[in-house]
């Protein structure tokens, strides 16, 4: 199957079904083989269920890595992640996510998803989204939880939305890493050309998101390091809070993968959090990263 066949291609339209999640977000498209192409109006669809919904879920899609990249660079320009080594062989834009080891080595990024975060908000233009393919999947364990930014913010007290209208917050790539690595010595540390290319950046606490209009909190506790103005210590207390509200029970949703299942989330109106599967219960999914915009 070609790289084309993910392009606009003159053929019947699928049966595409938007099948809503009974949650904070989520929803599952039905119907849709990637494999078949995807049209322009499906296409239109799909992007109209992502920012609805946060988070869509395509089940059993059989596609090579190319097929991956291709419909994925549909939504937009892809990011490279400054964890270079463990990108896919020949495949610099797919992000291995694993907890394989061979030869004494990962083959991935173990714990990508080791405590909640936005993904690349450390960057100018963090990510718009990210989609996730499984490739191998344990018996147990390894479900990916998503929380709701967008309804964070609008239950968030009053006088907690007026201390935080115009607030900004450091956002760094470096900061996390090590704290990860006092977690996780196997993790590499940054060399110093990766860190010069991932230098902190302030983003605004409250952005309001491109597409849909809804204001979101964009801190995370991944990559968040401080609010800007305040004494470190108030700031520690203030995002620990928000970080609770963000992730409390009733606004989270738990995706138990399938095989050759996509996911496919919106990272400017959430958040997710993947412990990391014991090294004996093999996980292994490949991820691309779509830029997005500057955050407002």
């Amino acid at each position: 199957m070609s790289v084309a066949t993910l392009e606009s291609a003159p053929r019947a339209q699928q049966q595409v079904e938007i099948r809503p999640f009974d949650g904070p977000l989520g929803a599952e498209i039905i119907g849709l083989d990637l494999n078949q192409g995807v049209s322009e109006a499906e296409l239109a669809r799909i992007r109209s269920a992502f920012v609805a919904h946060g988070v869509v879920v395509f089940r059993d899609q059989r596609i090579t890595p190319e097929q991956h990249i291709a419909f994925s660079r549909r939504f937009g320009p892809l990011q490279v992640h400054v964890q270079n080594r463990f990108h896919l062989a020949g495949y610099p834009e797919l992000l291995v996510v694993s907890n394989v080891i061979e030869d004494g080595k990962p083959i991935g990024l173990v714990d990508a998803g080791a405590d909640w975060h936005s993904d690349l908000s450390y960057l100018p233009r963090p990510s718009m989204g990210a989609l996730l393919h499984s490739q191998e999947l344990p018996a147990e364990l390894g479900d990916t939880l998503y929380a709701n930014t967008a309804s964070a913010w609008d239950t968030l007290p009053a006088a907690l939305k007026t201390l935080l209208a115009d607030k900004r917050a450091v956002h760094s790539y470096v900061y996390r890493n090590d704290r990860l690595r006092k977690l996780a010595p196997w993790r590499p540390a940054l060399t110093q050309k990766q860190i010069d290319e991932v230098p902190p950046v302030e983003h605004p606490v409250v952005i309001t998101h491109p597409e849909s209009g809804r204001k979101i909190l964009f801190v995370s506790e991944g990559f968040t390091s401080h609010i800007v103005g305040i004494p470190r210590d108030e700031s520690d207390a203030l995002l620990k809070e928000l970080h609770q509200h963000i992730t409390r029970p009733d606004n989270v949703y738990t995706h138990r993968w399938q095989p050759h299942d996509m996911v496919f989330w919106d990272n400017r109106s959430t958040q997710h959090y993947a412990a990391i599967t014991p090294s004996h219960l093999r996980r292994t999914l490949y991820r691309t990263t779509v830029e997005g915009d500057i955050p407002r």
